[in-house]
């Protein structure tokens, strides 16, 4: 009797490489392309019309002062809402996991929904809550004595609102892993320090957050890459407004891809944005291998 054939394994394997080749790795190879060009709209309907320019769309977007501007904004972004997301998410996931209360259960339902909501229908609601006339944060505001708030009219205000929305619809699915991993720690390990006489807050830095660490870690890897792609907040809230204060560096390559028909220029930069999420990540990684090294 004849063994296995030791084609097998590619004739399984085949059918997700050639997806794979088609759906990702083509359109990348197809992307590099458009941002060597000066590819536009007349060169979608004129293929003859479009000429090789080389990295000259790199250096363009590299010394753009709105990409720049973009670039910045992003920034901002990831250095206060990254911590937010893993700070509120993780506290969450502590109160809902080490809760007695069948409450606690509901909270659970409760903190998920806003992750699985249509985000325009979000932003329609939120944007009412922003309003600066009629708006119900205003209107709390004012019954406290407090003066209204330009929530989306003033650039570093209307950074901060997007960062208010966007950790409101983050934190459901980030609690779902925490939760997941607090379930996997072993509750001997609670009950020995408990007899050693270790409180609350002991148990919570020497057992909870150490023993989390590689959740901890993958929840701050994909939240990082998910902020320094942030677009949909702005997109629909602001426009990148005002004053270009909002734009990210995603929202920025849509605009210049979909809206000014710059399609080799948003490739360039779309590229760029790639690159740096590649290097924090890699640093990332960096940073994860030493701590576990020590």
């Amino acid at each position: 009797m004849k063994g296995p054939s030791r084609a097998a394994p590619y004739v399984f394997i085949g059918p997700t490489l050639i997806l794979l080749a088609v759906f990702s790795l083509l359109p990348i190879l197809v992307a590099v392309y458009i941002s060597l060009t000066d590819m536009d709209l007349a060169g979608l309907a004129n293929y003859s019309s479009i000429k090789f320019v080389g990295l000259q769309n790199y250096a363009d977007v590299l010394g753009d002062p709105v990409f720049l501007l973009a670039l910045r904004n992003t920034l901002f972004y990831v250095v206060i809402g990254v911590p937010l997301v893993i700070a509120c998410s993780l506290g969450a996931a502590l109160l809902i996991n080490f809760g007695r209360s069948r409450a606690f259960k509901v909270f659970r339902v409760v903190y998920y929904l806003p992750s699985v909501t249509n985000v325009v229908a979000v932003a329609v609601v939120w944007s009412y809550l922003y309003n600066p006339g009629i708006g119900l944060f205003n209107y709390v505001l004012t019954s406290l004595g407090f003066d209204k708030v330009a929530w989306l009219t003033d650039p570093t205000i209307a950074k901060l609102s997007l960062i208010l929305l966007a950790l409101w619809r983050s934190i459901g699915l980030n609690m779902i892993i925490f939760i997941a991993a607090l379930q996997g720690i072993d509750r001997s390990y609670y009950e020995a320090a408990q007899l050693d006489g270790a409180s609350n807050w002991q148990q919570l830095t020497r057992i909870t957050i150490p023993m989390m660490r590689f959740a901890i870690f993958f929840v701050s890897v994909t939240t990082m890459i998910g902020w320094l792609q942030f677009f949909e907040e702005p997109f629909v809230m602001t426009q990148g407004g005002p004053l270009n204060g909002t734009v990210s560096a995603s929202l920025f390559i849509y605009q210049n891809g979909f809206q000014f028909s710059n399609f080799g220029y948003a490739a360039a930069g779309s590229f760029v944005l790639f690159f740096i999420i590649i290097a924090v990540t890699l640093l990332q990684l960096r940073l994860q291998r030493k701590q576990a090294e020590e």
